[in-house]
Formats: structure tokens, sequence, C-alpha cells
């Protein structure tokens, strides 16, 4: 397909500041011609290896892979992110008929049998013929890629295995947008006074604003995105209206509506499951486990249920002290999920003199920002600049050119932080460009993306604890993207095994709490003052308060997501039910439900990444709470720790084997001590 590259920017070289997209140009029309371009040059590059008369060789085979479709890359790395981001109907519509066509291009790829017989070929004789660590690696890599996506099976199920790639793609699709329409569709307009009560400030103004950016002159909007339900379930004091956001929450997706996510969960599974004994597995966890660090569903399993048992006896204590504060303020009814939140509001100020409000005062997020930006230069020198003229997809999107301590470049660094009706919940970390050295040394552009609450002329966005804890959390992943230094884009930065990934996001989380940190960046957004040692004292001790709670809705999640997987769901069976089940399994309390329900579980269900894969969180907290105790021991900002942490886990991103990589930087096997005594269950 010829196209005039004058009419799209996607078929152009990028003459932009630091080669970031020129989002000004993009338009809707230019997605599809751009892709079917560069799947037709992709494929033709493709063919040029296959056809090549040499014997097969990591240069003219793996190498040339690896520059075989630079256009696309450059199209994937923009539609992506905006079809996360930035979203409208017009996007998704694309979204809904280039997903198919994107798996099915890549399952073409992949199944392609003389290209594989290139890989087997080299892969089989990678012991004898030199070569370095990072591309054997590659070779391993691809050829497992491979192998799991049906090149080694007859023709037959070959067809089929594309099939269901291309099936899955469209269900993953109309599962993230049926989240996000639902997620919009509702909205909890307040009018009067005594429906606010309890609610502070802050929360207020967060919600008038919603309330004007919906077309609302007054009144105050809340809505499901956990920046404005987490707020509101901790302070209104009306019970009505907390079950009110409690069940629209908790029914996301779950409506019997045209954004109802119940027979796509029963179509995806049953597809996975039909996936993984195709290439003869025993489930879809038993596939995806097959190839990272866990192994197996075995080693998860032993994972959760070794943190089960002190966390189910840590969340029936914390359930009798709500029950006592709900009957102390002289109330007849038993204790439910809606009141959770705001009775643990309750406790928390009452057992540590602490105010969650008073708190945020001091978390403005520009503050918080540059906070963390500080700790990251203290540990690896770098300086984040930030850029005046860039393109930009939003006017909330800042960016930031990154340099090391010696003034080199680094990469650029993007964050969109506030919550809008385009974005989808969460908070995520992408790349519009990934680090390589293959062909020029490549720096890579790194975004994280928030969904804190906007602030207003009169109020500044103000943080709670948890999301300054995300905001650090994204930028640990935003610098294993950025201090990436490997030669294949392929194996950079986040390209890790899927229980690895965390560890560079969780392990920046323990600076965001302690005490020489937040005197530097925890300052009161009105005064200017700095937190006071008094503050700073009760947050340390009140670090483990809820994390019954905390832990029981996250591994009720990962054993909700290993339910699923484990080949036990039959198509026929009530979506609902088999939830009910799987947590009476487990002997969830009545009070929590999962972090994600299943209809809104987006981490499973629109991509492949964290299906059976959910526990990863905890796996890696595994090492990064042992990792950071290397710090404790040395030094928060040793440099030397510090120093090793960057060259053994951030440079390497996937170019080693992931536990001799943390071996090489802790010296020894990570224990699971550490874990337990920051969650409080040692």
């Amino acid at each position: 397909m010829k196209l005039d590259a004058t009419n799209n920017p996607f078929l152009q070289d990028w003459d932009t500041p630091f080669g970031i997209p020129p989002f000004e140009k993009i338009r809707c029309e230019h997605y599809v011609p751009a892709f079917k371009v560069s799947f037709e040059q992709h494929l033709r590059n493709i063919e040029d290896i296959v056809s090549n008369p040499e014997p097969p060789t990591f240069a003219n085979t793996l190498e040339a892979m690896e520059k075989a479709k630079p256009v696309l890359d450059k199209v994937l790395g923009v539609y992506y992110n905006l079809t996360s981001s930035n979203s409208d109907e017009a996007l998704q519509a694309i979204e809904n008929e280039m997903s198919p066509l994107i798996a099915a291009h890549f399952a073409a790829v992949s199944t392609d049998v003389k290209l594989f017989e290139r890989i087997n070929v080299i892969y089989e004789d990678r012991s004898r013929h030199p070569m370095d660590g990072e591309a054997e690696k590659l070779v391993e890599q691809v050829h497992t890629r491979f192998v799991r996506a049906g090149a080694a099976l007859p023709a037959r199920k070959r067809e089929r295995m594309k099939s269901i790639e291309e099936e899955l793609a469209g269900l993953y699709t109309s599962f993230g947008q049926h989240v996000l329409k639902d997620t919009n569709a509702f909205e909890m307009l307040l009018t009067r006074e005594q429906e606010l009560d309890g609610l502070p400030i802050s929360v207020r103004a967060s919600a008038a604003a919603v309330a004007r950016q919906r077309g609302y002159e007054s009144g105050y909007v809340f809505t499901i995105s956990r920046s404005s339900f987490t707020p509101f379930m901790q302070f209104a004091k009306n019970r009505e209206l907390r079950l009110k956001m409690y069940e629209a929450y908790t029914h996301c997706g779950d409506n019997g509506t045209d954004q109802d996510n119940n027979k796509l969960i029963g179509d995806i599974v049953g597809l996975r499951h039909e996936r993984a004994r195709l290439l003869g597995f025993e489930s879809h966890a038993h596939y995806m486990l097959d190839d990272r660090m866990a192994a197996k569903p075995e080693n998860v399993m032993a994972l959760l249920d070794q943190l089960w048992e002190p966390t189910k006896k840590k969340v029936l204590q914390e359930a009798k002290d709500l029950q006592a504060a709900i009957d102390k303020d002289g109330c007849d009814f038993q204790l439910e999920a809606w009141d959770w939140w705001y009775y643990t509001e309750k406790v928390l100020a009452s057992r540590f003199e602490l105010d969650e409000e008073e708190l945020k005062a001091y978390f403005k997020l520009e503050n918080v920002r540059d906070g963390a930006f500080a700790v990251v230069e203290k540990l690896y020198g770098l300086r984040f600049e930030e850029i005046e003229e860039f393109p930009s997809y939003h006017e909330d999107v800042t960016a930031y050119e990154v340099k090391d301590s010696d003034g080199s470049a680094i990469g650029v660094f993007l964050v969109d932080y506030y919550m809008r009706p385009k974005k989808r919940g969460g908070a995520w970390m992408s790349e519009f460009r990934t680090q390589s050295r293959l062909g020029g040394d490549i720096r890579p552009i790194v975004i994280n993306v928030c969904n804190f609450p906007k602030g207003s002329l009169s109020m500044p966005c103000l943080l709670g604890l948890d999301e300054v804890t995300t905001l650090f959390h994204e930028l640990g992943h935003g610098l294993h993207g950025l201090l990436s230094q490997v030669k294949y884009a392929s194996l950079a930065g986040t390209n890790v095994k899927q229980d690895f990934v965390e560890l560079p996001s969780q392990i920046m989380e323990h600076w965001a709490m302690e005490a020489e940190v937040l005197k530097n960046y925890a300052r009161h957004y009105v005064t200017g003052e700095p937190i006071p040692q008094s503050l700073i004292e009760k947050i340390r001790i009140s670090r483990t308060f809820n994390q019954g709670f905390a832990t029981t809705e996250y591994l009720a999640a990962c054993y909700l997501d290993m339910s699923w997987h484990s080949g036990e769901f039959v198509g026929e069976q009530d979506v609902a039910g088999y939830e009910r089940n799987a947590m009476s399994a487990i002997d969830l309390i009545s009070q929590i439900a999962p972090r994600y329900r299943s209809t809104y579980f987006q981490h499973i269900f629109t991509d492949d990444s964290y299906s059976a894969g959910y526990y990863s969180y905890i796996w890696a907290e595994v090492l990064d709470a042992d990792g950071y105790e290397a710090f404790k021991e040395n030094g928060l900002f040793d440099r030397a720790t510090a120093i090793r942490f960057r060259k053994e886990i951030l440079e390497r991103g996937g170019a080693g084997d992931e536990m001799s990589m943390y071996r090489a930087f802790r010296g020894r096997d990570p224990v699971v001590e550490p874990l337990l005594a920051v969650r409080g269950l040692d």
C-alpha cells in the first residue's frame, strides 16, 4: 500500500524536541493507513530475513528482526498510550477495528514456520557460537516467544492459535472500553449541605471541580474513580450515600447494560484455557507461570497461603475494632463493607490522633513530585529539567529532560497526573520510545500516568498517603525505563519477567515516608512550613494500621485471578457465583471485597500481562522489602548501594536472569521476614 507520507505524520521523521511524537499533527484518520503501511513494511522485512540464502546467524536473523518494524513501533507507541490516557469515541472505534488486526499481524509473524526454523537453528547452536550474555538472552527470549505462540505446532493448531489471539484481542478491547464507559456513566450529584456532612474542604473542592467539568453550574459530583470514591467513603457521614457509592463501584461492568462484562469474562477464560491446552499446558495459569520466576501455580499458592493465615487474624481484629467504634457512636448496625473506610478513619484519628485531611495539607502534588525527583538525584545523580516547549496530547502533560550527574542525556520523562473522563482508571508507566543501542544510541521517552484529583484556584491538588506512594511507585517504573542500558529494545527497561517488574517501583515507595525525605518535600500548602516531627512520628507508628484490610483485599484478588485461570471454570457457569465460590473457599469475610471484582479487573482481563500474575506485586514485595534492607543497613542514600542497584537491576532490563541480577545486587537470595514486618504480619 502506498500512501503520501506528507499527509501522515507517522510516515515522516519527527523533527520535534527530543523526538517526542508530533501530537498536534496526529489525527484519528492517520492511524489505520499508518498501521497498514507499517504492517506491510514489517512483513517485507521478515520475508527478507526468511529468504536470505546465507545460513542463519544472530546478526542476519535476530538483529534483523529487532530492526524490522521501525514505523510500526512509532505507531504503536502513540496508539497504546493515547487509547489509555486520552481516548474518545473516534479513537475507541479505531481500537475496535485495529485490535484484532494487530493481534493477527503479530500472530502471523510469531507462527511463521520458516522464520522459526532460522531462530531454532541459532537457539540449538548457541552454545557452539560465541555470543555475549545479552545476545544469548535475546535468542532464548525470542525462541520462547515463538514456541509459546504456537510456531512449533502442526499447521491446524497454529491456525487455531492465531484465531484465538485475534478473538482475545477484540475481547480485551471491549472489556477495557466497557469499564471506562461504565466508570464515566456513574455520577452522584450532591446539592444539599446535609449530604456533604463530614466531607473536608479539599474533598468538596475536588468534587465541585468535577461538577463544573461535567457541565453543572453548582453542586458536587462524585464518581467511582478511585481518587473520588476513596475520600468519599472515608469521610461521608451519610451511610446511605456510602452504600450507593459502594454498590456502584463494586458493580462496574456488572449492570446488565451494553457495558456488561460477564459474558466477556467467560469467553476470555475459555479461549485462554483452550490456548494453554493446545500448547500442552494443564491450564492458563500453568502456561503463564512457565515463563515467570514463580514457574508454577503451586509456588504462587504457597506464597499466598503463607501470607493469608496471619492476614486473616489481623483483619478479624480490625473488624472488631471497627465494630467497637460503631457501637461507641451509638449506632445500631453491624459493620458492612461500605462502613470500613469511614470507621477506619475514625479509629485512625482516635488511636494515633492522625487526621488524613490534616496530613493531605502537607502533600501538595507539585511538592511530592519534586521530593521524589530529589530522592532520585540523591540516589543516582539524575536531574529533571523541565522542557518548556514540546508537543503534547493534553494540557495536563509536563515534560522533563533527564540528565545524568555528568550532564549527559538519559532520556525524556513525561507526567500526566490528573484524572479525566478520557483516561482509564489507575496509574501506570509506559513508553513512547524504548531505549536501545542497536543502530545508534536511542534514548527512551517514558511517561507516568495517574488519576489524581485536579486542583482549583482555591485549592491545589493535595494527595493522600496512598496517592503519595503511587507517585513514588510509578517513578520507580519510570527509572527502570529511563536508566536501561541494553543493546536490544526487546530486553530494555521493564521487559523483564512479570513477577520481577514491580521490584524497581515498589522499592522506590520506601523512601516516600522516611523522616529525612518527608522533611524535605512535605510542606504545608498554605504556610510552606515543613511537616512537624510529631506528624512524621504518627505516620511511622501507623504504617501497619489497616494492613489487615489492605492485604486481605489484595490477596483476595490474587486468589480470584488464580481461580479464574485454574481451568475449573466452564462457560455456562455464572460469573458472580463463581467469584463467590472462589472467595468462600478462602473464607473471605463479607465486609471486604477483592480489590478488583471480576467485571472490572482490568489487570487480568484487558491483556495477558497480569493474568495469572496479579500475585506479582506481593512476589516482588518480598524482593523490595528485602532489598530495601540493604539501604537501611548501609544508609538510605548510600551511593555505593544505589550504584549497585542501578547497575545490577535498573540498567540491565531483561538482559539477564532475574534472580541472578537480584543476587548480584543483594549478595544473597531474598528472605520473606522483611515483608512480614513491613505489613505488620510478623
